[in-house]
């Protein structure tokens, strides 16, 4: 069982997923973040704009990432809640929200459409900047923990997540376009997004380094460790 699972990751990753990806990005990141933005509106009727202009400026993320993530993750579901626990828009898990709740000073409701996009926006932030664009998305949906595992061979990357990423892969094939701000530019300190010490090994989640052509080739080596040892939780 384990060797056909190795043959299957194998040709997933030599064959099926570089062509698949190659047949995505004929998508523009105009028609991504339009259909993206539409798709999340017409959802529920909840209008998140606002909040997603808000997240995007503060945390330098661009927003058509952030509405590609909330599409990807909740379908634009408000209340959405998973198998393993995670919450609304971003579907953060309960540990994730109340650091990040905590952090920024946010309300205390979860399901709040601007908290949980603020929270989540810059969660993806804290996994942009350790993974950078090759593995913070996989990071973010399967966890830090089992992309940390898939990264020294150990594991794995769950098809979901597969199929995950490759939905916001046009996204990470415009990095040079739309890379993520620096935060000196923003509002936000620079440290204010890395845990403190003490919260470290709570980090439930985390994310990946330049364009790449397959966002499932494991780099030389690891990104630089910013945040120490992470969770071994198979769900951010």
């Amino acid at each position: 069982m384990r060797a056909a699972r190795q043959r299957i990751d194998s040709v997933l990753r030599l064959y099926l997923l570089p062509g698949l990806l190659a047949a995505m990005v004929a998508a523009s990141p105009a028609q991504v973040f339009a259909q993206s933005e539409q798709f999340v509106r017409a959802s529920q009727g909840v209008e998140i704009a606002a909040h997603v202009s808000e997240a995007s400026q503060q945390f330098g993320i661009p927003e058509h990432w952030i509405y590609a993530v909330i599409r990807a993750e909740s379908a634009g579901r408000v209340r959405a809640v998973s198998r393993a626990g995670a919450m609304g828009l971003m579907q953060l898990m309960p540990g994730t929200w109340s650091r990040q709740r905590a952090r920024f000073s946010l309300g205390q409701d979860p399901f709040d459409p601007r908290d949980n996009v603020l929270a989540g926006t810059s969660y993806l932030r804290e996994m942009y900047d350790r993974y950078g664009a090759q593995g913070f998305l996989a990071a973010y949906n399967a966890g830090p923990g089992r992309y940390e595992d898939w990264l020294a061979g150990r594991r794995s990357l769950p098809l979901e997540t597969r199929r995950y990423v490759a939905r916001i892969a046009p996204l990470l094939q415009s990095e040079r376009m739309f890379a993520a701000a620096p935060l000196q530019a923003r509002n936000v300190p620079v440290g204010a997004l890395q845990p403190p010490g003490a919260a470290r090994k709570e980090l439930d989640e985390v994310a990946m380094p330049g364009p790449a052509a397959n966002p499932f080739a494991r780099p030389e080596q690891a990104a630089h460790d910013l945040f120490a040892p992470v969770s071994t939780a198979s769900s951010q």
